[in-house]
Order: structure tokens, then sequence, then C-alpha cells
């Protein structure tokens, strides 16, 4: 009798021993995770007892809080609706915050250690502090016209980006992706309303949640012969320099002849190489492109910003909007040997090359500015609570050097003849030098085309002041032509409105 006791009695301690370990571990090791965790309802409940910080642009509050009489104080509310959602990004209660609302989370929620001397005071004062505010660098009109023009475009393309920086500085001036959503909804304090819009908006299939002038990748057609001239530029090539053309070539190895958009452009066996960027000659760039070597091409484009894998939009000194890497993809054959036909192909921005919308944009930005990149950034100002504080103000940094004076200035020069004499003319501006490359991109045998359109604007004294991509998916013959005059009107709205720089 006494054994089988002695038994019970040793596995009763056992699990004695077992439940005071768990609960140890629990308190030592697991106490802040399960504190801090978002399905703890007492933290959801904190969080809510102080008032969020507003995300504003030109002095008005695109991100806010309300008060409510429920058991969360605090109600969020995006008043720009669908015109700020990829910048703003929503801060749910179940859901996982996005955007600026995540990546300044802390001070916007009055947790940043910028913040402590608020919450010191906070108790002894009983108050409740709000959370800090954050200012962006975005321009109301720019931002408004981009949204405005890319959802109501002449060529009916449901899908496409706009970006605009100040070459200067890289404050980015305006972000829309098409189709954009509306992240009131996501928001609700009800979390099967917030969870249903939430499904409804990640099962659509024109993908309103992707963040296409960031995070998208597509060929980016005549549009990165920009790349290839820069190329040509520091490999003794200058402006009037003439190279071999033609209304068809045949790269070796291949069959399959390139030709340009229209007979009418550059038919004749050569061509200066200004006269290849204004007419957008295909033929011209392809035989370059073979002359000059993958080595040249992939370097150029790595030093323009391809193949970046860690930059981010945002605040300057921390995370933000993460961007996909640009890709050259392969030139060469499966043997990883030379292979005139791809690189042919790549050299007109065509087969492996892909490209974001902001890579476009800094791009153009690098010629306007010299041959300096600007690190892009959207975060312009943070505030303190009561506004009488600035914790951090953006200091412009450069990214990287692409090109050299010289070569930015004959850049320069072929894309503003792009633009006066060629196919961006729906870019001009009245009182402003404009510059400019149109792209049409394959997409796929039995899709339409992507347009394109990268560019800058310049005022009388040659000082850039907005440099712009916009990109129109799968918009057909003329996408090019109204991505140009998109970009056109969003310039001239970030010159009439400067924004937060």
């Amino acid at each position: 009798m006494n054994a089988p006791l002695r038994r019970v009695g040793i596995v009763v301690m056992v699990l004695f021993g077992l439940l005071f370990a768990n609960l140890n571990w629990i308190q030592a090791y697991k106490a802040d995770e399960y504190r801090t965790s978002d399905y703890n309802g007492r933290v959801q409940v904190a969080e809510y007892e102080r008032k969020r910080g507003n995300i504003e642009a030109g002095g008005t509050a695109f991100a806010l809080s309300k008060e409510t009489d429920g058991e969360l104080k605090f109600q969020r509310s995006y008043p720009g609706g669908a015109r700020y959602a990829h910048i703003l990004g929503y801060k749910p209660v179940n859901l996982a915050e996005t955007g600026i609302e995540k990546f300044e989370n802390d001070f916007l929620a009055g947790t940043s250690d910028a913040l402590i001397a608020n919450r010191v005071k906070d108790m002894f004062t009983g108050d409740q502090s709000g959370g800090g505010n954050v200012l962006l660098t975005v321009s109301k009109g720019a931002q408004n016209t981009a949204f405005e023009q890319l959802r109501n475009n002449r060529v009916d393309a449901a899908k496409g980006a706009a970006i605009a920086v100040d070459p200067r500085t890289g404050a980015v001036q305006a972000l829309v992706s098409m189709p954009s959503f509306d992240p009131n909804p996501l928001v609700s304090h009800s979390t099967n309303e917030a969870t249903a819009a939430y499904n409804k908006l990640e099962q659509d299939p024109a993908g309103p949640l992707k963040n296409r002038a960031l995070g998208e990748v597509l060929p980016p057609g005549s549009t990165f012969k920009i790349v290839v001239a820069a190329a040509a530029l520091e490999s003794g090539v200058g402006q009037q320099t003439r190279i071999p053309a033609g209304a068809s070539w045949t790269p070796p190895t291949s069959g399959t002849p390139i030709r340009n958009a229209h007979p009418s452009i550059c038919p004749e066996d050569e061509v200066t190489l200004i006269n290849a960027v204004t007419e957008s000659c295909n033929t011209g760039f392809a035989q370059m492109g073979v002359r000059l070597g993958a080595d040249k091409i992939k370097e150029k484009a790595r030093q323009f910003g391809f193949e970046q894998e860690d930059l981010t939009v945002g605040h300057l000194n921390e995370a933000g909007h993460p961007v996909a890497a640009s890709r050259t993809g392969s030139m060469e054959n499966a043997d990883g040997g030379a292979d005139p036909a791809a690189l042919a192909q790549s050299s007109i921005g065509q087969r492996d090359v892909r490209m974001t919308p902001l890579q476009g944009a800094l791009i153009a930005a690098s010629v306007a500015n010299g041959g300096s990149q600007m690190r892009p950034y959207l975060v312009r100002q943070l505030l303190a609570p009561d506004r009488t504080t600035s914790y951090y103000t953006a200091k412009p940094k450069e990214l990287r050097q692409p090109v050299s004076g010289q070569v930015a200035n004959d850049l320069r020069d072929m894309m503003v003849s792009v633009v006066e004499n060629g196919s961006g003319t729906n870019a001009q501006l009245k009182g402003y030098t404009v510059g400019g490359k149109t792209g049409t991109a394959q997409s796929a045998p039995d899709r339409p085309d992507h347009g394109w359109f990268i560019g800058f604007a310049l005022d009388k004294n040659g000082t850039p002041v907005s440099a712009v991509c916009v990109m129109l998916e799968q918009a057909g013959p003329g996408g090019s032509a109204e991505a140009a005059r998109i970009a056109g009107q969003i310039m001239r709205a970030a010159i009439a409105d400067p924004g937060g720089r």
C-alpha cells in the first residue's frame, strides 16, 4: 500500500515542480512579451487611453484621433481617405499597422523615449499627454493632382503609380498608388467589421493594398535608355557622336530583329546620341548596349540605385516604407557567357530589367541635381504633443553620386530635347525647362504595354524644383504620352505648392 502512495506522491511533486517552473518561466522570461502583446486586452485599452498624435501634410492633419464614449477612448480617422492611404498606412485595433503609422508608432503613441519627460510629468499631474505629431514633406497640391490624374487617366489604365521628389533634398512631394483604398473601415473598433474590410481588400484581384510606387517592379522600357546613355557618355561617346541605328537590327546569335516603335524613328544607318535619345531609337541603343557590354551597363545601373536591397522611405534616421530592389537581370547566356540578344533587349529596358517608379524618379532627380542623388524621405519633422518642441528635423543626405556633373549636364540636355522635340512634349510647362524620357514596355504577349515617363523641371535659373516618375500599368497605345502629361501636371502642382521640404 505504501509503495503506490509513494509513487503517487512523487508524481504529484514532479507536477508541482513543473508548474512552479512554468510560472517562473512566464513571470521571469515571458512577462514582457505577454504584457505588450496585441492580444492582451488590457494593453489595447491602455493604448487608447492616450490620444494618438497627428500625421500632417502642409498644415492639415490627414491622420488624427477623435474622442469616443466607448471602452477604447479614441478613434483613429483619416480625413484624406484613399488619397494618402499608401503613405499613412493605418493603425487598427487588432490587425497589424502599416505605413507611417507603423514606422513612427512609438512617437505617435507617446511611448517613444524622446517623450519620456511628458510621461514623467503626467505621473505628478495626473494628466494623460497625447502622442507626438509627425509632419510630412508631401505637397497637398501635388498629392491631390497625382491622385486625381491617375484615377481619371485618359487611357483607362486601372493600375499605376506616381511619385515626385525634390531633387535638391530628396523630400517626397507626392506618392500615389492606384488603385487605392479607404483606410477608415480598417480602424473600426469593431473587430469583425475591420477584419471583413481587410479581407475584402486583400482578396481584391486589383491589389489595392499594394504600394506600386515603392514595392512593385516592372520593365521600364525606354526610360532605361538614360542609364545606357550615361554609360556611353562615360565611355567617350558624346552628344553629337554618331552611333549605328537603322529601321531594324538583329543581334548576333538571335534570329529576332529589334525594330523601332514606328518606321519614321531613326531609319537612317547612323544617328547622333542626342537624336537617339530624343527619338527613342531602339536599334541604336540595342547596338550601343552590345558594344558597351553587360558589365558597364550593370555597373552604371547599380550606381544609379539598381540592386539596392535596404532602401526605405520615411524618417532619414530610422526605418520607413521598404523599397523593392530594381534589377537589371541576366544579360548573359545559360553558361554565363556573352549573349548579345539578351544584352540588346536589356539595353532598351526589356527582357529581365525591372524598376520601381521611385527608382525612375531618382534617375531623373540625379540628372537634374548635377549628378547627386539625394536619399528620399517622407518625415520632415517630429513635434511634441503640445507642438512646442521639435524632436527631429530632417537634414537631407546624399545617397550616391551616380554620374559626374558633366555627364549629368549632357543627360539633362538630351532629356530636355525629348520634351521639346520628341515623345515627351505632353510634359511641357510654361516658364520652366522640363526634361524627361518616355517608355513603352511590353508586359506579356496577350496584354497591353506599360506606359512610363521619368522627368524633371528646372526654374528659370536652372535650379531643379521637382523630379517625377509616372507608371501606367497595361495602358496600351498612348500610355507613355499620357504618363508624360500626368507628370507635367504633378510637377506644376509641386511648384505651386512646394509642401514641407
